[in-house]
């Protein structure tokens, strides 16, 4: 008999430059994004990860993550990964995408988006904006 499908909840969601698995296990998120500043566009990130965990559901599910552009239409990075929830207590899954060679083109919001089967269940704001260099004291 197959185990009840419970849909899981995203517990957590991070969008970082990179994540390191280190030698206990244990996971380091290092550079934590919330907006992205530049000087000038178009600016290349080498590398973007977004950090999910899901928790309290079971069952075998897809998620795909997204980041989107200002027009809502442009998918900028996307990937997808099936996993697994075996019972709903004690047990979760954390998923990593690594997005290579990323660019951003336009000033304005874009968008993390995260899907489970096909359904949005997270989506949150990344303001790309332009730095401006201040001129200092002249003396």
């Amino acid at each position: 008999m197959e185990a009840e499908r419970i849909l899981p909840d995203l517990q957590s969601c991070v969008l970082c430059e990179d994540v390191r698995c280190e030698f206990n296990g244990m996971q380091t998120l290092v550079g934590v994004l919330n907006v992205i500043a530049a000087p000038q566009l178009p600016i290349n990130y080498m590398r973007l990860c977004i950090w999910t965990r899901w928790c309290s559901g079971s069952g075998k599910f897809k998620q795909r993550s997204r980041i989107v552009g200002v027009d809502e239409q442009q998918v900028i990075a996307q990937a997808d990964v099936e996993f697994v929830l075996k019972e709903m207590e004690g047990h979760h899954a954390t998923n990593v995408h690594y997005f290579g060679g990323v660019q951003f083109q336009q000033y304005g919001v874009h968008h993390v988006e995260i899907y489970l089967d096909d359904e949005m269940r997270l989506r949150f704001p990344l303001p790309v904006l332009q730095l401006v260099r201040q001129q200092g004291p002249k003396g």
